[in-house]
């Protein structure tokens, strides 16, 4: 054989051998590995560049579908330390195996969402029976499919703030759960590995709990009751300024509440950027995988990677080049406080926590809608779980030959970053802060805003956009805007 063909086939053979994570489980509230017995700390990412405007099924183009553009994010969260990327919307039938293999090869699980903002992709939060439809259902099996070969997907959401106001906690819950229903019968029967399903839910306080009870409860006492969620995701805007602490915040209460839940609870999103004009610190990250958190929660997703119109980004894309802003290495400089290696080697919980029992008393709220007698599944729903559905994609990991990034990256000041590439870890490694490490320039105190009144549509926390705050706790959730764009398409349709 020629040398250089000798060469070619070594590179192929390390390209192939490449897959960096195994499929985590779940024991008890945590994640974990089954191999190690250790507990998993989701350092995440919402990743949805371009908003939910970047999600153009009719151009064949969602999130994962431009492999240099993956290729870069990729390097560029690797060096901040993220371990998960939660995509909010993706279509199920186009390919995404550069992308997945990516994130996989550094280290990166996935958090797929099964909804997305368009007519007929979501369940809505006001007329839900409207939305639970056999071609629905078709499209969130599909999207199982999609990404159930992938060993790096961590699990899937059924929903994201479907419940935010009273109307909606009037209506919603029992489809929440029947959604859940069908995802897990479906992936019971037509996938080998046994991929968690949840919710991920808006902080609005009068609801929060009743949610997570009602997602978590088991019904007539049977946990294994397919409709129950297996984790528990809450979108948390509490914590926000220099000021905020761990009690004037609120992440007190929601620690002392979560204690006793019988599923892995985290945070879906956070990340306050209010008092306006003001950068956030990311003291709250500091918290939450400090001593008094991290016993309850297992980490969270900070919102979001990529700059859109509310001025979360970590990273402003424009014209196919990046450029990091100020959030980015102020939240880069705030992970590495925390000793990883030391959190990535607790071990998990030993044994399964019982679940509560489904009874009128887990319910608060009278506005919420404690019943837990779930619509039936739309008619042809058990002949695709039975089938399978048609048409599908079934991904799978693929050779990467290059991990060089190719994209313009700029640090905050407008230097490039020079021979950026992803470190593509040998089998089962996980990423985490410190583990690779390159300069990205000086921490400043700049903020994100491009304009006075970017943000000023960002949704409270008391579900009415009003901007209030309750008891000295700011609350800026900006998804329950997303969460109501399917139903907005719908009426508008």
């Amino acid at each position: 054989m020629h040398p250089s063909q000798i060469q070619t086939a070594l590179a192929a053979l390390a390209a192939t051998a490449v897959s960096a994570v195994k499929p985590l489980a779940i024991r008890g509230n945590n994640f974990y590995d089954p191999a190690t017995g250790n507990k998993f700390e989701i350092v995440g990412v919402g990743y949805q560049p371009g908003g939910s405007a970047g999600y153009k099924p009719a151009e064949n183009k969602d999130p994962l579908t431009d492999a240099d553009a993956c290729l870069r994010d990729a390097a560029l969260m690797q060096i901040l330390g993220i371990n998960t990327v939660r995509v909010y919307n993706v279509d199920p039938y186009l390919d995404h195996d550069k992308c997945v293999s990516i994130f996989n090869a550094a280290g990166m699980y996935m958090v797929i969402d099964v909804n997305s903002p368009l007519p007929g992709e979501a369940i809505t939060s006001y007329h839900p029976w409207e939305s639970y439809y056999g071609a629905y259902v078709n499209r969130t099996f599909a999207v199982v499919e999609a990404f159930a070969n992938y060993p790096n997907t961590l699990l899937f959401f059924s929903g994201n703030e479907i419940i935010n106001d009273i109307p909606s906690a009037n209506v919603t819950p029992p489809y929440i759960r029947a959604v859940t229903r069908d995802l897990k019968n479906y992936i019971k029967s037509n996938v080998k590995r046994q991929i968690p399903v949840g919710y991920s839910a808006a902080d609005v306080r009068d609801f929060t709990y009743d949610t997570w009870n009602y997602c978590q409860c088991a019904i007539e006492g049977e946990k294994d009751n397919m409709s129950r969620g297996d984790v528990y995701g809450l979108n948390s805007y509490s914590w926000c300024g220099i000021d905020a602490t761990y009690k004037t915040s609120s992440y007190d209460q929601l620690t002392e509440k979560f204690t006793s839940s019988s599923v892995p609870v985290f945070f879906s999103e956070y990340g306050c950027n209010q008092p306006l004009g003001e950068p956030r610190y990311w003291n709250e990250t500091v918290a939450l995988y400090g001593p008094d958190m991290n016993p309850v929660f297992s980490g969270g997703l900070v919102y979001e990677y990529s700059e859109e119109d509310k001025d979360y980004g970590l990273v402003n894309l424009k014209n196919g080049s990046a450029q990091l802003l100020g959030d980015y290495n102020r939240l880069k400089n705030k992970l590495l406080k925390t000793d990883w290696k030391t959190l990535m080697s607790q071990k998990a919980a030993t044994k399964d926590i019982p679940p509560p029992k489904c009874e009128q008393k887990l319910i608060s709220s009278d506005n919420f809608y404690a019943n837990w007698t779930l619509p039936p599944p739309p008619d042809n729903t058990q002949e695709m779980i039975d089938k399978g559905v048609t048409p599908k994609r079934n991904g799978k990991l693929v050779d990467i030959s290059d991990y060089t990034v190719t994209l313009k990256v700029l640090d905050e000041s407008g230097s490039e970053i020079k021979n950026l590439k992803v470190t593509a870890f040998s089998n089962d490694e996980v990423n985490y802060p410190g583990k690779v490490t390159i300069d990205t320039g000086k921490e400043t105190s700049s903020t994100n805003s491009n304009n006075s009144t970017s943000s000023t549509n960002s949704t409270s926390g008391d579900g009415k956009g009003n901007g209030k705050k309750n008891n000295g706790v700011a609350f800026a959730a900006p998804m329950i805007l997303a969460a109501a764009l399917p139903a907005l398409a719908m009426v508008f349709a």
